[in-house]
């Protein structure tokens, strides 16, 4: 029953029944029909790798943009400085300049990085109060020491080791 279903959906897609169109359309919360934008096609995009876009910044122009537009096409030396730069504007979103300035994005990256490591330490200090078990008794200073004295006694590594260090004969380490 189910592929007789996928059988019938995909041949309805395939006369166009089912368009793209119709499945990229959504609603939003007031109810309207809202289409998506096609992401197949070329999109806008500053970079200063790549000078320029295949698309112009601007695709849908008002009257008067189409004006400059028509304006453009004879003697640029009859355009004025601020249409010059209103051209500029429709074709391009930022300058060489204003995609070089540098942006305030490293103070978020770092306040992140600080807010994980914090967060991090906190789930470690939680772990160590209530979580791991208590030191055993051979990291006592104790301990230590009773080891320490039962190695000597027993005089390990005695050419290059802990023992070649000790005088015997005085009970206290070698100066």
């Amino acid at each position: 029953m189910l592929s007789l279903m996928a059988v019938s959906v995909g041949a309805l897609a395939r006369r166009g029944v089912l368009g793209a169109a119709s499945i990229r359309a959504a609603h939003d919360h007031s109810g309207h029909a809202v289409t998506q934008e096609d992401l197949l096609m070329p999109q806008y995009h500053d970079s200063r790798v790549y000078p320029l876009p295949t698309l112009p910044y601007r695709k849908e122009l008002d009257a008067e943009q189409k004006a400059l537009k028509e304006k453009e096409k004879g003697s640029w030396k009859q355009l004025s400085e601020a249409e010059k730069v209103a051209l500029y504007r429709l074709q391009f979103k930022q300058t060489f300049a204003e995609m070089k300035r540098p942006s305030n994005e490293w103070k978020t990256v770092l306040g992140g990085a600080f807010a994980f490591i914090g967060f991090t330490g906190l789930i470690v200090w939680w772990q160590h109060a209530y979580v791991l078990p208590e030191k055993p008794h051979t990291l006592t200073d104790e301990w230590k020491a009773m080891q320490l004295k039962r190695m000597l006694d027993m005089r390990a590594n005695p050419i290059q080791g802990l023992s070649s260090k000790w005088d015997y004969e005085k009970n206290e380490w070698k100066k």
